[in-house]
Parts: C-alpha cells; sequence; structure tokens
C-alpha cells in the first residue's frame, strides 16, 4: 500500500494526524509526489498548519502520498505508488490528495491534512467514503504549503466522522466558532446539476431523512465556472512547476497537462477573472435564500483503476468541485451510502464565505441522520 511516502512519527500522544506531501515539516523533504524534486533539500521550518497540529498536542505519523505535483484527479502516481482505495480497491482513490484520503478511510490516522485546488480534498474524500473540507480561501494558513503562490488552493481536513474533522479546523483555524445543528426545517438550495441519476436519487433519500426545506436552484453560469477554474490552475500551475517539463523527471499525464497549461494566456486568465467575479456573485446571492447550497460532490462513481487511461472516464470528477475554488466558498463533502451498501458517495455542502462552521454543522446533522437510519442492502 502506498499510502505513506514518509512515516516518520513528530508528537507525540492526541490524535494521529497525516499530512500530504506537499506541506513542509522540518527535516523533512516536500518532494509533492514527484521525482522531479526528489533532490531537494529538507524543509528547514513547519508549516503553519503543522506547528499549530504539534501546539494541540497531537501526533504526526507521516507523510501521505499524492498525485504528482497535486495536478492530477485520480490519485494515481507511477513513481510513489497509487494509494489503495479502501472502500473499492479497483476505483481510483482520487486525486490529488489520495494518500490523506486513504490514509483516513483505512484507520491508520484519525485526521489527515490535504490540499484542495480544483476539489482536491473533496474528490478523494468521496471517492475513499470519508469527510473532506476545502475551508473558506485564505481562512486556513498556507505559509509553507507548495505552490506558495495561488489564488485557489486551500488546506484542508480529512476525518471519518464530523467530530475529529471539526476538531481538526478549530487547530488550524484557532478563529472557528463551532455552530450547534442547524434546525430540521433548514432552508437549503439543491443545485441542479447534470450527474448518474442513482447518485441524484441516493443523495436526495438522504436529505429527506433529515427533513430540512428543499427548493431547486439553478446556476446558468456553472459549467463556465469550471472552465474558468481550469485555466487559472492551468496558468498558475505552469507559472509554479513549468520549470520541470523536458527533463524527462515527471510522469507523462502530468508532463502532458503542464504543457497543456503553458497554453493558457493573459487573454485567458483575464476572461477567467471576469467569470471568476460573476459565478462568485451568483452564488453569494443564491446564498441569501438559504443556509447552504446541495449538490453531488461528484457526478459520477470513482472510475475503475482499469479504465482511468481513459481521459473521458476522469475529466468529469471535478466537474461540481472546482468551481467553488473559482468562487473561495467552503465546501464540505459527506459520505453517503448507496442502497445496496457496496461504497457510499459524497453529498458536497457550500456555504456563504467564513461560513465554515455553518457548513460543518449542517454535515454534522446530516451525519446524525444518516447513523439514525436503519441499513437495508436489499433496498434496490
Amino acid at each position: 500500500m502506498s499510502t505513506f511516502v514518509n512515516n516518520t512519527v513528530v508528537g507525540k500522544g492526541g490524535l494521529r494526524v497525516a499530512i500530504k506531501d506537499s506541506i513542509d515539516i522540518a527535516g523533512q523533504q516536500t518532494r509533492a509526489g514527484s521525482r522531479a524534486l526528489d533532490d531537494v533539500p529538507p524543509a528547514t521550518k513547519h508549516a503553519d498548519v503543522v506547528e499549530l497540529i504539534l501546539a494541540a498536542g497531537w501526533q504526526i505519523i507521516g507523510k501521505t502520498n499524492m498525485h504528482e505535483l497535486a495536478f492530477g484527479v485520480t490519485g494515481i502516481n507511477a513513481w510513489t505508488g497509487t494509494p489503495i482505495n479502501p472502500q473499492a480497491p479497483l476505483r481510483v482513490p482520487g486525486g490529488s490528495s489520495s494518500g490523506s484520503a486513504a490514509v483516513v478511510a483505512a484507520g491508520l490516522a484519525d485526521v489527515a491534512l490535504g490540499t484542495d485546488t480544483g476539489g482536491s480534498v473533496r474528490v478523494p474524500a468521496a471517492c475513499c467514503g470519508v469527510f473532506g473540507l476545502k475551508p473558506t480561501f485564505g481562512r486556513v494558513s498556507r505559509s509553507g504549503v507548495y505552490p506558495a503562490l495561488t489564488s485557489l488552493d486551500c488546506v484542508g481536513p480529512f476525518a471519518a466522522n464530523m467530530t475529529n474533522l471539526v476538531a481538526a479546523m478549530q487547530v488550524i483555524c484557532p478563529d472557528l466558532e463551532p455552530e450547534q445543528l442547524p434546525a430540521s426545517d433548514a432552508r437549503v438550495g439543491w443545485l441542479n446539476v447534470e450527474c448518474d441519476p442513482l447518485i441524484k436519487a441516493t443523495l436526495q433519500q438522504a436529505l429527506d431523512s433529515v427533513g430540512w426545506q428543499r427548493s431547486v436552484i439553478t446556476l446558468d453560469s456553472f459549467v463556465d465556472a469550471f472552465s474558468a477554474g481550469l485555466a487559472v490552475i492551468n496558468y498558475e500551475t505552469w507559472a509554479a512547476f513549468g520549470y520541470l517539463t523536458g527533463q524527462g523527471l515527471i510522469g507523462a499525464d502530468v508532463e502532458a497537462r503542464l504543457l497543456n497549461a503553458s497554453k493558457t494566456n493573459a487573454a485567458d486568465l483575464a476572461h477567467a477573472e471576469q467569470v471568476r467575479t460573476q459565478f462568485t456573485q451568483a452564488i453569494d446571492a443564491a446564498l441569501e435564500t438559504v443556509d447552504v447550497l446541495l449538490l453531488p460532490t461528484m457526478p459520477c462513481l470513482p472510475p475503475l483503476l482499469s479504465e482511468a487511461a481513459n481521459n473521458s472516464s476522469v475529466a468529469s470528477m471535478t466537474a461540481l468541485a472546482r468551481p467553488f475554488n473559482l468562487s473561495g466558498h467552503p465546501a464540505l463533502s459527506v459520505p453517503v451510502k448507496l442502497a445496496d451498501g457496496s461504497l457510499s458517495v459524497g453529498l458536497q455542502i457550500v456555504g456563504r464565505k467564513g461560513d465554515d462552521a455553518r457548513v460543518c454543522a449542517f454535515g454534522a446533522h446530516l451525519e446524525h441522520a444518516l447513523n439514525a437510519q436503519p441499513t437495508n442492502k436489499n433496498l434496490v
């Protein structure tokens, strides 16, 4: 199993925490899953989030594997190996924070930290059947996190339950004040997006068990926001890692993506920024009428590893997650079991900027409601 890339123990006691290999731990290399960074010197200081984890008395048990340079959605890594998806070993673990999701799903860590630039916490959380939060952009420090310059990326936690996830957020975001569970008649908006009918039916059945007052919201700019988010990540990732291409040190998939990203120009970025403004305003307006927005984390089941080489099978994995990196709103993925109990899919809860605690409260409410439901594997 290639979940960990370094199993060094830092600190003693407290919850067991795993750290993605794009986050600095003093004395350890930060290689971001890439052979091109195999010779980088060890970090001289901890990232801010690592300092906070240690100050809380928690135990860092290792650094986790990832999709190379955090520039991929499957979690497949030919150099460091691909983490096994504990809930579905034949399916991809999701990327780029693949190891962080897998280590929590396997019970090897209580909490893991990942990063989310285009769904890289929420997508692997959905693939592996755990909770994963992308906080409000800028809410959690990125000092000591690669790449250093970004307008999309956020450090976020994974956990197997909301209690641990909220505890992790209180550590890495010290000003977070947890909220009480929302009322059963809280107002929520279901975003009308395209997804697999099985996923839609599963998630809406789960929502029926909570009792929230649900309305349907349609956003015309959703597809444009995905494309704009892709343009921004391409522009910024090429600026950060383009110098590593052409040396035969990067996996073929990431090398090809980086070279394609190099074609993103200033005009593309300017258009993406216009879409960012429009989409952000649309989400803000929608959240004036409801407490949170709901939609699937992924529009489909995680692709099989045997299918992952087919671009069409993975292209849509971030279709419903990436737009909220563009807008900067907090978004949480909550695992919801399919009726046959075979695996979990993700429900995404999106809140107002700065309302990370409310998003978590809705996630905890849903978790409690689902745990109270009897399991029936004979349901169709």
